[in-house]
Protein backbone atom coordinates (compact mmCIF):
# COMPACT_ATOMS: atom_id res chain seq x y z
CA UNK A 1 0.00 0.00 0.00
CA UNK A 2 1.43 3.74 -0.23
CA UNK A 3 3.02 4.98 2.31
CA UNK A 4 4.01 8.53 1.19
CA UNK A 5 3.39 10.89 4.50
CA UNK A 6 4.20 9.70 7.97
CA UNK A 7 1.39 9.26 10.73
CA UNK A 8 1.51 12.28 12.51
CA UNK A 9 3.06 12.59 15.93
CA UNK A 10 0.72 11.54 19.58
CA UNK A 11 1.04 11.22 22.73
CA UNK A 12 -1.85 9.29 23.35
CA UNK A 13 -1.52 5.97 24.92
CA UNK A 14 -2.55 2.69 23.02
CA UNK A 15 -2.85 3.89 19.73
CA UNK A 16 -3.57 1.42 17.27
CA UNK A 17 -0.63 1.58 14.88
CA UNK A 18 -2.35 1.91 11.10
CA UNK A 19 -0.16 2.27 8.10
CA UNK A 20 -0.44 5.96 6.52
CA UNK A 21 -3.40 6.10 3.74
CA UNK A 22 -2.52 9.33 1.99
CA UNK A 23 -0.72 12.36 3.36
CA UNK A 24 -0.06 13.87 6.23
CA UNK A 25 -1.64 16.93 7.39
CA UNK A 26 -1.80 19.63 4.72
CA UNK A 27 -2.91 22.67 5.90
CA UNK A 28 -4.05 23.58 2.47
CA UNK A 29 -6.98 20.93 3.10
CA UNK A 30 -8.51 23.82 5.57
CA UNK A 31 -11.25 24.82 3.64
CA UNK A 32 -13.00 20.99 3.62
CA UNK A 33 -13.56 21.48 6.93
CA UNK A 34 -14.44 25.12 6.90
CA UNK A 35 -17.71 24.39 4.65
CA UNK A 36 -18.93 22.30 7.02
CA UNK A 37 -18.72 24.23 10.11
CA UNK A 38 -20.48 27.23 7.92
CA UNK A 39 -23.23 24.93 6.91
CA UNK A 40 -26.70 26.54 7.15
CA UNK A 41 -30.28 25.85 7.80
CA UNK A 42 -30.84 25.47 3.68
CA UNK A 43 -27.49 22.95 3.28
CA UNK A 44 -28.73 20.88 6.36
CA UNK A 45 -32.26 20.88 4.67
CA UNK A 46 -30.46 19.74 1.02
CA UNK A 47 -28.54 17.02 3.33
CA UNK A 48 -31.57 15.56 4.82
CA UNK A 49 -33.54 15.29 1.47
CA UNK A 50 -30.28 13.04 -0.17
CA UNK A 51 -31.86 10.60 0.22
CA UNK A 52 -35.74 10.89 -0.70
CA UNK A 53 -37.61 12.10 -3.51
CA UNK A 54 -36.46 10.04 -6.17
CA UNK A 55 -36.13 6.38 -6.77
CA UNK A 56 -32.09 6.47 -7.06
CA UNK A 57 -32.19 8.31 -3.40
CA UNK A 58 -34.39 5.31 -2.33
CA UNK A 59 -31.95 2.68 -3.50
CA UNK A 60 -29.24 4.49 -2.35
CA UNK A 61 -31.10 5.03 1.37
CA UNK A 62 -32.55 1.48 1.49
CA UNK A 63 -29.34 -0.12 0.88
CA UNK A 64 -27.18 1.63 3.58
CA UNK A 65 -30.53 0.69 5.95
CA UNK A 66 -30.22 -2.78 5.43
CA UNK A 67 -26.68 -3.09 5.61
CA UNK A 68 -26.83 -1.05 9.36
CA UNK A 69 -29.80 -3.62 10.75
CA UNK A 70 -27.71 -6.51 9.69
CA UNK A 71 -24.03 -5.10 11.06
CA UNK A 72 -25.07 -2.50 13.96
CA UNK A 73 -24.28 -3.60 17.22
CA UNK A 74 -27.13 -5.35 19.58
CA UNK A 75 -27.52 -5.33 23.05
CA UNK A 76 -26.72 -2.47 25.69
CA UNK A 77 -23.82 -0.51 25.38
CA UNK A 78 -22.62 3.52 23.99
CA UNK A 79 -22.51 3.79 20.45
CA UNK A 80 -20.91 6.77 18.43
CA UNK A 81 -22.12 7.96 14.52
CA UNK A 82 -19.43 11.00 13.94
CA UNK A 83 -20.55 13.17 11.12
CA UNK A 84 -23.79 12.26 10.83
CA UNK A 85 -25.05 15.30 9.57
CA UNK A 86 -29.04 15.52 10.21
CA UNK A 87 -29.14 12.10 11.59
CA UNK A 88 -30.72 10.59 9.07
CA UNK A 89 -29.41 6.97 9.76
CA UNK A 90 -28.92 7.61 13.86
CA UNK A 91 -32.44 5.84 15.02
CA UNK A 92 -31.05 2.70 13.21
CA UNK A 93 -28.11 2.58 15.56
CA UNK A 94 -29.35 0.94 19.16
CA UNK A 95 -31.71 -0.48 20.18
CA UNK A 96 -33.82 0.47 23.60
CA UNK A 97 -32.14 1.77 26.06
CA UNK A 98 -28.83 2.42 24.08
CA UNK A 99 -26.87 5.71 24.27
CA UNK A 100 -25.86 7.20 21.16
CA UNK A 101 -23.17 10.16 20.85
CA UNK A 102 -23.45 12.30 18.20
CA UNK A 103 -19.63 14.06 16.87
CA UNK A 104 -20.41 16.73 14.41
CA UNK A 105 -18.26 19.53 13.18
CA UNK A 106 -21.70 21.94 12.39
CA UNK A 107 -24.24 23.50 15.10
CA UNK A 108 -26.95 23.82 12.23
CA UNK A 109 -26.65 19.59 11.38
CA UNK A 110 -26.55 18.99 15.20
CA UNK A 111 -29.79 21.64 15.61
CA UNK A 112 -32.01 19.58 12.73
CA UNK A 113 -31.12 16.46 14.64
CA UNK A 114 -32.80 17.53 17.87
CA UNK A 115 -36.13 17.85 15.61
CA UNK A 116 -35.62 14.30 13.12
CA UNK A 117 -35.24 12.27 16.40
CA UNK A 118 -37.54 9.62 16.28
CA UNK A 119 -40.06 10.17 19.61
CA UNK A 120 -40.91 6.74 19.72
CA UNK A 121 -37.44 5.11 20.14
CA UNK A 122 -36.48 4.97 23.59
CA UNK A 123 -32.81 5.84 22.73
CA UNK A 124 -30.50 8.38 24.34
CA UNK A 125 -28.79 11.18 22.12
CA UNK A 126 -25.91 12.95 23.18
CA UNK A 127 -24.89 15.75 20.93
CA UNK A 128 -20.85 16.65 20.67
CA UNK A 129 -19.84 19.92 18.57
CA UNK A 130 -16.53 18.52 17.54
CA UNK A 131 -13.77 17.72 15.37
CA UNK A 132 -13.16 13.46 14.25
CA UNK A 133 -9.53 14.14 14.29
CA UNK A 134 -9.38 15.07 17.77
CA UNK A 135 -12.03 13.65 19.41
CA UNK A 136 -12.92 14.31 22.98
CA UNK A 137 -13.57 10.69 24.03
CA UNK A 138 -10.92 7.92 25.52
CA UNK A 139 -10.10 5.40 23.50
CA UNK A 140 -11.71 2.03 23.75
CA UNK A 141 -14.93 3.76 24.76
CA UNK A 142 -17.45 2.78 22.40
CA UNK A 143 -19.13 -0.46 21.42
CA UNK A 144 -19.56 0.60 18.05
CA UNK A 145 -18.55 3.71 16.05
CA UNK A 146 -20.20 4.84 12.64
CA UNK A 147 -18.77 7.02 10.06
CA UNK A 148 -21.29 7.23 7.03
CA UNK A 149 -21.00 9.45 4.38
CA UNK A 150 -17.74 9.47 3.25
CA UNK A 151 -16.68 11.88 6.30
CA UNK A 152 -12.95 10.03 5.41
CA UNK A 153 -12.90 11.52 2.43
CA UNK A 154 -13.93 14.84 3.27
CA UNK A 155 -10.85 14.49 5.78
CA UNK A 156 -8.80 14.53 2.53
CA UNK A 157 -5.23 15.19 4.36
CA UNK A 158 -6.74 14.31 7.59
CA UNK A 159 -8.26 10.98 6.45
CA UNK A 160 -5.21 8.94 7.92
CA UNK A 161 -5.37 10.94 11.60
CA UNK A 162 -9.13 10.42 11.45
CA UNK A 163 -9.41 7.20 11.07
CA UNK A 164 -6.68 6.26 13.41
CA UNK A 165 -8.59 8.35 15.58
CA UNK A 166 -11.91 6.82 15.37
CA UNK A 167 -10.44 3.47 15.58
CA UNK A 168 -9.00 4.12 18.80
CA UNK A 169 -12.38 4.91 20.49
CA UNK A 170 -14.05 1.13 19.29
CA UNK A 171 -14.25 -1.07 22.37
CA UNK A 172 -12.43 -4.66 22.32
CA UNK A 173 -15.08 -6.74 20.30
CA UNK A 174 -16.73 -3.65 19.11
CA UNK A 175 -17.36 -2.85 15.61
CA UNK A 176 -16.56 -0.09 13.26
CA UNK A 177 -18.56 0.65 10.08
CA UNK A 178 -17.66 3.38 7.72
CA UNK A 179 -18.59 4.67 4.37
CA UNK A 180 -15.93 5.83 1.71
CA UNK A 181 -15.28 6.05 -1.70
CA UNK A 182 -13.12 4.27 -4.46
CA UNK A 183 -13.90 5.33 -7.92
CA UNK A 184 -16.79 6.98 -10.15
CA UNK A 185 -18.88 3.86 -9.70
CA UNK A 186 -20.31 0.90 -12.06
CA UNK A 187 -23.26 -0.10 -13.81
CA UNK A 188 -24.31 -3.75 -15.58
CA UNK A 189 -24.09 -3.81 -19.32
CA UNK A 190 -26.28 -6.79 -19.67
CA UNK A 191 -29.18 -4.29 -17.24
CA UNK A 192 -28.13 -1.28 -19.24
CA UNK A 193 -28.83 -2.29 -22.72
CA UNK A 194 -32.44 -3.26 -21.44
CA UNK A 195 -35.26 -1.82 -21.72
CA UNK A 196 -36.52 -0.18 -18.52
CA UNK A 197 -39.85 -2.26 -18.31
CA UNK A 198 -38.13 -5.53 -19.15
CA UNK A 199 -35.83 -5.06 -16.46
CA UNK A 200 -39.07 -4.46 -14.33
CA UNK A 201 -39.91 -8.11 -15.53
CA UNK A 202 -36.97 -9.49 -15.71
CA UNK A 203 -36.47 -8.92 -11.62
CA UNK A 204 -39.17 -10.96 -11.23
CA UNK A 205 -37.05 -14.30 -11.93
CA UNK A 206 -35.18 -16.10 -9.28
CA UNK A 207 -31.98 -14.58 -8.30
CA UNK A 208 -30.00 -16.98 -9.97
CA UNK A 209 -31.43 -17.06 -13.48
CA UNK A 210 -30.62 -13.01 -13.29
CA UNK A 211 -27.33 -12.83 -11.75
CA UNK A 212 -25.23 -14.98 -13.58
CA UNK A 213 -26.06 -13.04 -16.96
CA UNK A 214 -25.22 -9.90 -15.34
CA UNK A 215 -21.84 -11.27 -13.96
CA UNK A 216 -21.17 -12.92 -17.65
CA UNK A 217 -21.97 -9.77 -19.81
CA UNK A 218 -19.72 -7.40 -17.14
CA UNK A 219 -19.51 -3.67 -15.87
CA UNK A 220 -18.79 -0.42 -17.36
CA UNK A 221 -17.48 2.49 -15.15
CA UNK A 222 -19.73 5.50 -14.92
CA UNK A 223 -18.79 8.07 -16.75
CA UNK A 224 -15.85 10.41 -14.62
CA UNK A 225 -17.25 14.07 -13.17
CA UNK A 226 -14.88 16.79 -13.45
CA UNK A 227 -11.85 15.94 -11.25
CA UNK A 228 -11.32 19.70 -10.55
CA UNK A 229 -15.39 19.86 -9.05
CA UNK A 230 -14.34 17.03 -6.83
CA UNK A 231 -13.38 18.15 -3.20
CA UNK A 232 -13.05 14.93 -1.32
CA UNK A 233 -10.22 11.96 -2.08
CA UNK A 234 -10.85 8.34 -2.68
CA UNK A 235 -9.50 5.60 -0.80
CA UNK A 236 -8.68 1.80 -2.03
CA UNK A 237 -10.63 -1.07 -0.16
CA UNK A 238 -7.57 -2.94 -0.50
CA UNK A 239 -5.43 -0.37 1.50
CA UNK A 240 -8.21 0.23 4.07
CA UNK A 241 -9.01 -3.22 5.03
CA UNK A 242 -5.00 -3.56 5.35
CA UNK A 243 -5.13 -0.18 7.17
CA UNK A 244 -7.75 -1.59 9.80
CA UNK A 245 -6.29 -5.24 10.14
CA UNK A 246 -2.95 -4.03 11.51
CA UNK A 247 -5.15 -1.60 13.91
CA UNK A 248 -6.80 -5.48 15.10
CA UNK A 249 -10.01 -5.09 13.22
CA UNK A 250 -11.31 -7.90 10.56
CA UNK A 251 -13.72 -6.93 7.97
CA UNK A 252 -17.27 -8.53 8.65
CA UNK A 253 -18.98 -7.49 5.08
CA UNK A 254 -17.64 -5.08 2.54
CA UNK A 255 -20.37 -3.86 -0.15
CA UNK A 256 -20.09 -2.09 -2.89
CA UNK A 257 -23.17 0.35 -3.30
CA UNK A 258 -25.55 -0.25 -6.54
CA UNK A 259 -23.11 -1.98 -9.10
CA UNK A 260 -25.88 -3.18 -11.26
CA UNK A 261 -27.85 -0.27 -12.30
CA UNK A 262 -25.51 2.59 -10.85
CA UNK A 263 -27.41 6.22 -11.29
CA UNK A 264 -29.96 5.19 -14.19
CA UNK A 265 -32.67 6.83 -13.75
CA UNK A 266 -35.33 5.60 -15.98
CA UNK A 267 -34.73 1.61 -14.97
CA UNK A 268 -35.28 2.58 -11.90
CA UNK A 269 -38.03 4.38 -11.76
CA UNK A 270 -39.18 1.15 -13.75
CA UNK A 271 -38.07 -1.25 -11.39
CA UNK A 272 -39.61 0.88 -8.24
CA UNK A 273 -42.78 0.76 -9.25
CA UNK A 274 -42.95 -3.26 -9.44
CA UNK A 275 -42.46 -3.51 -5.48
CA UNK A 276 -41.45 -7.43 -6.39
CA UNK A 277 -39.07 -5.95 -9.28
CA UNK A 278 -37.52 -3.45 -6.37
CA UNK A 279 -37.52 -6.08 -3.49
CA UNK A 280 -35.33 -8.72 -5.64
CA UNK A 281 -32.90 -5.62 -7.08
CA UNK A 282 -32.33 -5.26 -3.65
CA UNK A 283 -30.80 -8.74 -3.05
CA UNK A 284 -29.11 -8.55 -6.40
CA UNK A 285 -27.43 -5.12 -5.86
CA UNK A 286 -26.40 -6.74 -2.30
CA UNK A 287 -25.35 -10.14 -3.32
CA UNK A 288 -23.04 -8.16 -6.45
CA UNK A 289 -21.89 -5.58 -4.46
CA UNK A 290 -19.99 -8.19 -1.84
CA UNK A 291 -17.87 -9.43 -4.85
CA UNK A 292 -14.12 -7.75 -4.70
CA UNK A 293 -14.26 -6.95 -7.95
CA UNK A 294 -16.79 -4.82 -7.81
CA UNK A 295 -15.46 -2.55 -4.75
CA UNK A 296 -12.54 -1.48 -7.08
CA UNK A 297 -14.44 1.26 -8.35
CA UNK A 298 -17.55 1.85 -6.62
CA UNK A 299 -18.52 5.33 -5.91
CA UNK A 300 -19.52 3.95 -2.34
CA UNK A 301 -18.67 1.61 -0.33
CA UNK A 302 -20.01 0.33 3.40
CA UNK A 303 -17.26 -1.68 5.77
CA UNK A 304 -18.35 -3.16 9.04
CA UNK A 305 -15.09 -5.02 11.18
CA UNK A 306 -15.19 -6.02 14.36
CA UNK A 307 -12.32 -4.88 16.41
CA UNK A 308 -10.49 -8.81 17.32
CA UNK A 309 -7.56 -7.74 19.19
CA UNK A 310 -6.53 -4.63 21.63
Amino acid sequence: MPTTGKPPATTRARRPELPPIGTAHDASRAPARHRFLEWDDYRVEREWRRYEGTPLRDLYRELRERFLLRNRSVGPGRSLEVGPGPGRFTHLLGSGGDRVVLLELSRAMLGRIRSEAPRDKPISLDLVQGDAVIPPFREGRFHQVVVLGNVLGFAEGDAWELLSRTAALVAPEGKLLLEFVAGPGERSRYLHRLPPGAIARLLAAPLRAVQPRVEREGFDRIRERDKGSRRFRRISPAELRTALRAAGFEAREVLAVAPCLGNDQSRLTAVRSVPAAWCRLLELEESVGREPERQLHAAAILLAAERTMG
